[in-house]
Formats: structure tokens, sequence, C-alpha cells
């Protein structure tokens, strides 16, 4: 039997500046459906799933459930989670407000970070982005939803250490990060390494990403784009797509050192990681305005 819910949303909340966001609406088990702007997501408890779909209307969230096989609490919980509906930006569009570049970040209630419902998820998914094209990073998304998980949710820490390193390179072609994938599986699932952890943790978030960079396969850039999917934006995550775009719209298009850029949003203090984002992919937002 299917199931619909609701939820109260924050007044300066954007349903689709937040789904827009960046690439994670488009990796398994979430899909964006743009004309109809409705987000599809598979929710798990670890047991069961069930797939759903998000979509604002008359000023809530619905969700629509095929069937109620979850708690309520459950499904609520993730979706508040996914779509950063308890984040405070009120001090980032502070630290904005007197910059007129920026200003049209509050307009469309930019800055919310789309993300998986756990912190193992992102981990994971970040570790498929690291040095390939977004393309193969959807693929290997798509092949563990497909041939882990169960009913099309993502898979659990225990159903990814159930498997060696030879299926991670043949099924998952997730090439180096295979033995990665199983060492950290086991970690989780053994209860050595609790990703979820970093939501609450009262650690400085240079220690923070200390701890992340333990892991296999997280380097500085992994690091610093899950921080920004776990409240910390100190980081800027530098890649060869920020940079371009940098060097696009702030530097005459030429090459310039990562200092000059880390100089241009060091005003921005905490907050520079999710302005340097935002600054970077205004196309995008503006798109949902059509």
């Amino acid at each position: 039997m299917r199931k619909s819910l609701e939820i109260e949303i924050p007044e300066n909340f954007s349903f689709r500046a937040t789904v827009y966001s960046h690439g994670w609406s488009e990796l398994a088990p979430f899909a964006l459906d743009e004309e109809n702007w409705r987000l599809s997501y598979v929710f798990s408890d670890g047991k069961r799933s069930v797939p759903g779909v998000v979509f604002e209307e008359s000023g809530r969230l619905r969700v629509e459930l095929a069937n109620g096989s979850i708690k309520d609490e459950k499904i609520l919980a993730d979706v508040r989670h996914s779509l950063r509906l308890d984040d405070d930006l009120d001090e980032f569009y502070a630290s904005i407000a007197a910059d007129e570049q920026m200003a049209w970040m509050a307009h469309y209630r930019a800055g919310r970070l789309v993300r998986s419902p756990t912190v193992w998820e992102d981990l994971v998914k970040t570790m498929c982005t690291t040095n390939c094209s977004w393309g193969l990073t959807k693929s290997m998304v798509r092949n563990l939803v497909d041939k882990v998980g169960t009913k099309q949710a993502f898979p659990t820490a225990e159903a990814m250490a159930s498997m060696d390193e030879a299926f991670y390179r043949e099924e998952i072609r997730a090439g180096y990060r295979s033995p990665y994938f199983v060492e950290l599986a086991q970690k989780v699932a053994s209860g050595e390494l609790d990703p979820q952890s970093w939501l609450a943790t009262d650690l400085p978030t240079l220690d923070l990403k200390k701890e992340m960079k333990k892991v296999k396969g997280v380097g500085d850039y992994a690091a610093e784009n899950l921080l920004k999917l776990v409240g910390r934006y100190d980081g800027l995550a530098l890649d060869s797509f920020l940079r371009g775009q940098f060097y696009k719209t702030h530097n005459k298009e030429k090459v310039c050192p990562d200092k000059k850029i880390e100089r241009h949003y060091k005003k921005y203090g905490q907050w520079r990681g999710l302005v340097i984002w935002c600054d970077m992919t205004e196309r995008w937002i503006g798109k949902t305005t059509l």
C-alpha cells in the first residue's frame, strides 16, 4: 500500500537549489526528474528498502512511498538529513551580505548541499569521484547498488565487506579503489570505524580531516568534500573543475597558483568552502529558476 508523508520546510529553503546543488542527485539510488522536479531515492533501514519520491507541493515537502515497510520516523529523518532542512545558514548569508557578486546566493537560497542519508554512503560515493570521469563515478555507484545493494538500495557496510577485491575490480570496475573498499567495509562493519560519528564530533576541522584521511583512498580533496557534507566548510576542496572555473571567472582564463584562489576566498572564513562551490556553480543554480 502506497504511503504519503509531509514535512514543513524552513523559510530560506529551496528544494530546487538543494537537489541541484551538486552531482549527488545523479548518483544511484538517487534519480532526479528535472522536468517535474521530483527526487527519487530508495530508502533503507539496513534490512528493508522502499522506493520513494520527494517533491515540493504547496510550501511543503511531500514524500510518496511505495509502501510503509520502513517506519515514518526513519524516512522523515533521512529526508531532513539529505536535504539539510535543519542546517542554519544565517551566518553563511551574513558572510556574503556585503559582496555584490555573491548576493545571488541568498536570493536563490543556495548553500544546502544535498547528501545521502548516511555518512557511510557519502564516504563511498566520494571515493568513487577521485581520479576519474563523472561518467565512471556514476557507473561505479550504479554497479554497487545493482550488484551489492538490496532491492536497489545503497549497500550496507556488511554487504560490501562480504565481497573480495576481485569482485570490486571485475564487477564494480573500481580499479585501484578495490582493496580500499574491502578494507573500509570491513572496518565499518566490525565497528572499528564509525563514519556517522563525524557528524557530531567536537574535533576541530583539521583534526577531523586527518581522521578522514586515515581511510585509504581519501586524500585532501576527498576529505574536504566530505567535510562539506558533514557541515564543515573550511576547506576549498580544489580539483580540476573548481580550478578551471576560477581561472575563467576571476583570473581572465589564466592558470594561477592555488594560493591565489585561497586568498580570494579567505575573507569568508569558515564558510569559504561553501562560497567557492556556490560561486563556481552559479549557472547550475540559475538553471533551477528557468
